[in-house]
């Protein structure tokens, strides 16, 4: 009994520090996938931070869509990039239209 207890206490660990030393993920803001049109152009936006301390950026898809140009966005993607627990951290955002 006691072994399975602590292996299910090591399994919830082990399944909340998923990704803490290394997370490269990116993944779609929309449901509808049969019916989605990318477009032609493509803009990102990133915001950053560094030790917890210091954040900078605009991840905002309306930023997203000035960078590339865009005036009717079709499709969207967030990413997230963090290293050792936050210790640096990325956030983008994908926007796609015309």
């Amino acid at each position: 009994m006691k072994s399975l207890i602590r292996l299910l206490v090591l399994s919830v660990i082990f399944s909340a520090m998923t990704g803490c030393a290394y997370l490269n993920i990116q993944m779609p803001l929309d449901k509808n996938f049969n019916k989605t049109e990318l477009g032609s152009k493509m803009g990102v936006s990133e915001s950053r931070s560094i030790l917890w301390l210091f954040a900078w950026g605009d991840s905002g898809t309306h930023t997203a869509a000035e960078n590339g140009n865009i005036k009717v966005i079709n499709y969207a993607d967030k990413g997230y990039y963090t290293v050792l627990f936050g210790l640096y951290s990325r956030i983008s955002t994908v926007v796609y239209g015309d």
